[in-house]
C-alpha cells in the first residue's frame, strides 16, 4: 500500500463502500435539509388549511436563492478542497474552507437584508393572490431571520462530508429537523400561532443546527484552519462559486420555475373550474413530495463528489467511472421506485398535507401522477451535471444543469397550456426531462470517449 493510500481511502478503498459511507448519511441530510419546509407544510396544512399552504409555495423561492448560493459554496468548497487534498495541497485545501464560510456570512447578511426591504414585491413576484398574500408575508417575515444561518451551517456542512465526516454533516441537519418537527405542533396548535408558530420553530431549528455546524470548524480531519484564512475574497470566493455553479444554477433555475409555475398555475386555474387557489397550493405539495425524492438524489451526488474529486486529482480515472456508474444504478433504482408509489398511492401521500375538497384531490392526484413520471430520465441528468462539476469543468456541469430547468423546461411551460390549457401543464415536467435526457447522455458519451475519462490515460487501481 502506498503512502498515498494510507493517507486517504477515498484513493484506494472499495468503491461501493466508500459511497455508502458518504452517500448514505449525505442522503439523510438532505431529506431532513428539505423536510425543514415540509414540514411546515404538513402542520400548516392541518392547522391553517391549503391557503397555508398555498402560501408556504409562494414563499419557497426566497429560501431557494439562498439554497443556491450555498449549495454554489458548499459543493464548490467541497469540490476544491477535494481535489486540492488529492493533489496534496492541504493549505490551499485550508484556505478555501476559510474563504467558503466567510463568503456565506457575507452573503447570508445581505440577502437577509434584501428580503426585508423588498418582501412584499418579491411574494407578489412569486405569485401571491390577494387572498394568500397575508399568510405568505406573515411566515416569510419571520423566517427571513434564519437566513444567513441557512446559508452558513449549509456551506460547513458540505465541506465536512469532503472531510470525511459525513456523520458529522448529518448530524447538522438532523438535530434541527428533529427541532422543527417537536416544535412544529407545539406552535402551531398548542399556542395557536397558525403560518407564524411555524416559522419561529423553522428559525430555532435553525439556528441550532448552526451552532453545531460551526463547533466542527475546530474539528476538521485534513488541515488545520488559521485565522487568517477567514477573510473575505471575492475573487477566491467567486473561483469556489464556480466549481459549485452547476448546483447553484439548478437551483436558480428551479426558483425561477416555481415563479412561472406558480403564476401560471393562478392564471390557467382562474380559467378552470379549479380556480386560482387550488392548482397553487396542490403543485406545491406535489413539488415537496417530489422534493424529498430530489434530496435523496443530490445526497447521492454529494456523497459521490469528494469520491470523484479526490480521485480525478490523483489521475486515478477509473475510479472516476465506477463511482458514477454505481451512482447512476442507485439513482435510477429509487426514482423508479418513487414514480411507482406516486402512481398507486397519490391520495395517502397527498392527504398527509391536510384535506381538500374533491376538486382539490382530482387536480393534485392527476397533477402527481402526470408531472412525476419522468423522474428516472431527470436523475440521470442531475447526477451527470454534477460529475461535470466534480471534475472541475463547472461551467459543462452548469450548463447541463440548465438543460431542463430553463432551457427546455420554461418554454414548454409557455407552450402546452396554451394548446391544451390547465391539463397542458400536467406534461411540462416529463417532456423536460426526456429533452434533457437526451441531450445528458450525448454529453456523457462525448466527455468518456474525448477526455481523460477515455481511459488513453488511465491509471488503474
Amino acid at each position: 500500500m502506498s503512502e498515498e493510500n494510507v493517507e486517504n481511502p477515498l484513493g484506494y478503498e472499495k468503491i461501493s463502500t466508500l459511497l455508502r459511507k458518504f452517500a448514505v448519511p449525505g442522503i439523510i441530510a438532505m431529506v431532513v435539509n428539505s423536510i425543514y419546509n415540509i414540514v411546515d407544510q404538513i402542520f400548516i396544512g392541518w392547522g391553517v388549511g391549503y391557503l397555508g399552504n398555498a402560501a408556504t409555495n409562494v414563499a419557497f423561492p426566497v429560501t431557494v436563492i439562498a439554497v443556491a448560493v450555498f449549495l454554489s459554496l458548499g459543493v464548490g468548497g467541497a469540490t476544491r478542497y477535494s481535489i486540492y487534498l488529492g493533489e496534496k495541497r492541504t493549505e490551499d485545501a485550508a484556505k478555501v474552507v476559510g474563504i467558503a464560510v466567510t463568503a456565506a456570512v457575507a452573503f447570508g447578511i445581505i440577502y437577509a437584508a434584501f428580503v426585508f426591504i423588498f418582501l412584499k414585491q418579491m411574494l407578489f413576484a412569486f405569485g401571491a393572490t390577494d387572498e394568500i398574500f397575508k399568510y405568505a408575508l406573515q411566515y416569510t417575515s419571520i423566517t427571513n431571520i434564519g437566513l444567513p444561518f441557512i446559508v452558513i451551517m449549509n456551506v460547513i456542512s458540505h465541506i465536512a462530508m469532503a472531510d470525511g465526516s459525513p456523520k458529522y454533516s448529518m448530524l447538522i441537519m438532523v438535530t434541527g429537523a428533529i427541532i422543527n418537527t417537536i416544535l412544529d405542533p407545539i406552535f402551531i396548535f398548542v399556542f395557536q400561532l397558525g403560518v407564524a408558530g411555524a416559522a419561529c420553530a423553522t428559525v430555532i431549528a435553525q439556528i441550532v443546527s448552526f451552532s453545531i455546524s460551526v463547533v466542527y470548524l475546530k474539528k476538521f480531519k485534513r488541515v488545520t484552519l488559521k485565522k487568517e484564512y477567514f477573510r473575505l475574497n471575492l475573487r477566491q470566493a467567486m473561483v469556489t462559486v464556480k466549481y459549485g455553479m452547476s448546483q447553484g444554477l439548478n437551483q436558480c433555475a428551479m426558483c425561477l420555475v416555481m415563479v412561472c409555475m406558480n403564476r401560471t398555475m393562478v392564471h390557467y386555474g382562474a380559467l378552470s373550474i379549479y380556480g386560482a387557489e387550488i392548482p397553487l397550493a396542490a403543485s406545491g405539495i406535489v413539488m415537496k413530495v417530489n422534493a424529498i425524492v430530489i434530496a435523496v438524489l443530490i445526497g447521492i451526488s454529494q456523497g459521490m463528489q469528494p469520491i470523484i474529486g479526490f480521485n480525478y486529482g490523483a489521475r486515478k480515472y477509473d475510479r472516476v467511472k465506477k463511482t458514477y456508474f454505481l451512482a447512476i444504478e442507485c439513482e435510477l433504482a429509487i426514482t423508479i421506485i418513487a414514480v411507482i408509489c406516486f402512481h398507486l398511492f397519490p391520495e395517502y401521500i397527498l392527504s398527509i398535507f391536510g384535506k381538500g375538497d374533491e376538486l382539490y384531490m382530482e387536480f393534485s392526484v392527476k397533477f402527481m401522477k402526470c408531472f412525476l413520471c419522468a423522474l428516472p430520465l431527470g436523475a440521470v441528468q442531475m447526477l451527470s451535471s454534477n460529475l461535470f462539476a466534480s471534475i472541475g469543468k463547472s461551467v459543462k456541469g452548469a450548463l447541463l444543469s440548465l438543460t431542463r430547468q430553463v432551457i427546455f423546461f420554461i418554454p414548454i411551460l409557455f407552450v402546452l397550456p396554451i394548446i391544451y390549457g390547465i391539463n397542458g401543464l400536467f406534461w411540462v415536467g416529463p417532456t423536460s426531462d426526456v429533452l434533457a435526457f437526451v441531450t445528458t447522455i450525448a454529453c456523457v458519451i462525448h466527455e468518456f470517449r474525448h477526455s481523460d475519462l477515455s481511459g488513453k490515460n488511465l491509471r488503474l487501481q
